[in-house]
């Protein structure tokens, strides 16, 4: 189908896939804000070494029939507070958690079931729907935005976040320049089409240079020991092989789950690019879990790409025009994805392989999605690369 606004896909030009509402002003009532107050003392809870009893003596057990009182956005809400209390529970105290009690696992089943997505924390929870402005009707930039729900606090934790949601607000004026870029391959508008080229690679540009300040408030040994220990997720992860066993939830049977945990790559703005971009990837054990994390985004954020891969000729329109122009605003833009792998590729070298293990499940070789993420990066970044098309004159 043809490309529709982005309000259709829950995007916008100022906020990109960010949450479209003020986060900071939606309220839970009942058992729902009890449960987020316990979520919001997680750091206090988190330094005790007990978290898990903690979370089993304070959290109600909310009935999965009270989801039906909630907006979408306080649902949005509870998942992040809920997201980030399951996470603690597995992951705060020195072995893993297998099993996940009754007042985490049926809440979070209900609320990802409602959302569409994974019973979890999700790159929504974690990022998209985690923020507030300090100014609200000032810029969504590092100036001007806090983190609502986290782990431990701190500078390191926040800034990694704060970073993401910078990227992903400045992202939006790429997203609403896709569809004129679709309907001017369709029309053969060179110049047009060169002009809008040349302005996304203009955003691309900012993204990096966003991304490049991720060193400055956060320190790889920080990330490592503070901060990535409970993002981590229990597929294909050494610490929680059988995965966990949600109680209660009578959909999974009595059976263990696994799920990938949350990563940057679960982000919705490069495999937007990608799908506009015509950049493939090989079929193999590495693009089937590209694949895969597709189901960790938001619905909305999914039909947004794949409506994008199936409405693009970009890539065959550039090569089979062949005009100089045209060719360099396209290789702009994919050198920019490449870049922008790069730079991830050499964060994930300096804050993750080269800190030492310590955790259980805190591997420096395998990502928080659970995959062996050095060899994945550099593999996705020559390949973005390889999508390089010759230019003449």
């Amino acid at each position: 189908m043809p490309i529709q606004t982005l309000d259709h896909y829950d995007i916008s030009e100022t906020r990109g896939f960010l949450c479209s509402y003020s986060a900071p002003d939606v309220r839970l009532s009942g058992d729902w804000a009890r449960a987020a107050e316990v979520a919001m003392h997680l750091p206090q809870m988190l330094t005790t070494g007990r978290v898990r009893a903690l979370l089993e003596r304070d959290l109600p057990l909310i009935e999965e029939t009270e989801l039906q009182k909630l907006s979408d956005a306080q649902a949005r809400a509870a998942m992040v507070h809920y997201s980030f209390m399951v996470q603690a529970y597995i992951w705060g105290e020195a072995d893993a958690a297998s099993v996940l009690p009754e007042s985490l696992a049926r809440p979070i089943c209900a609320l990802a079931e409602r959302l569409g997505q994974q019973p979890l924390l999700p790159y929504s929870g974690y990022v998209l729907d985690n923020w507030g402005l300090h100014d609200p009707d000032g810029p969504i930039d590092l100036s001007n935005i806090y983190v609502i729900q986290n782990f431990l606090g701190g500078q390191d934790e926040n800034w990694f976040i704060l970073v993401h949601v910078a990227i992903e607000a400045r992202a939006g004026a790429a997203l609403a320049r896709m569809k004129d870029v679709i309907d001017a391959t369709e029309a053969g508008d060179v110049s047009k089409l060169t002009d809008v080229l040349n302005e996304i690679a203009l955003v691309w540009s900012d993204l990096k240079d966003i991304f490049d300040r991720m060193p400055e408030r956060c320190d790889p040994y920080a990330y490592f020991e503070r901060v990535r220990p409970y993002i981590h997720g229990w597929k294909d992860n050494p610490a929680l092989p059988d995965g966990v066993l949600y109680e209660g939830v009578k959909a999974h049977n009595g059976a263990r789950q696994s799920y990938r945990g949350q990563t940057g790559s679960q982000s919705s703005i490069v495999p937007s690019m990608d799908a506009l971009l015509g950049i493939g990837h090989a079929a193999d054990p590495m693009k089937t879990y590209l694949d895969e994390l597709h189901i960790y985004r938001p619905p909305g954020h999914r039909r947004f790409i794949d409506d994008v891969r199936q409405e693009s000729r970009l890539r065959e329109f550039v090569i089979k025009t062949a005009n100089a122009d045209l060719s360099r605003a396209y290789n702009a833009n994919v050198q920019a994805v490449a870049d922008f792998r790069s730079r991830h590729l050499e964060y994930a070298a300096s804050y993750i392989n080269k800190q030492s293990r310590k955790a259980a499940g805190n591997d420096t070789d395998v990502g928080t999605g659970g995959t062996p993420f050095m060899k994945y990066l550099k593999k996705h970044r020559d390949e973005t690369e390889a999508n390089l098309v010759p230019t003449t004159g």
